[in-house]
């Protein structure tokens, strides 16, 4: 792995990066110098992966019924826990990326590392 790239980040920090949101990680996918990178594009794979699910168990969870202020209630709880899981998911993560160790999450992780070196 080499120390440092283009932009005179390392590919650790880069794979930190690509955890703080969707955005950055779909950036490193995109853009030359990042995409290069199997280390960097595991972490951005993975970063992305991992977002998705978090918005479509947050949108499923919306599409239930509020009926009553209960219902609703509970509906919102379980979405902002799903929220929490997920910031504190990409901070564990990002944590060990930036100490340059491959977390591979259940059900992703093995999609994500698949993914990284086509």
């Amino acid at each position: 792995m080499p120390d440092t790239k283009p932009s005179g980040l390392s590919e650790s920090s880069l794979g930190a990066i690509a955890y703080i949101t969707v955005v950055p990680a779909i950036f490193f996918l995109a853009i030359a110098p990042y995409n290069k990178s199997a280390y960097v594009r595991f972490h951005a794979w993975q970063s992305t992966c991992l977002f998705v699910m978090a918005f479509i168990v947050s949108a499923i969870l919306s599409f239930f019924p509020m009926y009553t202020l209960l219902v609703g209630a509970v509906v919102m709880g379980l979405s902002s826990i799903v929220w929490l899981v997920w910031i504190l998911i990409s901070l564990w993560c990002a944590v060990r990326a930036l100490n340059g160790k491959r977390l591979k999450l259940w059900l992703i992780g093995s999609w994500a590392e698949s993914q990284s070196n086509k």
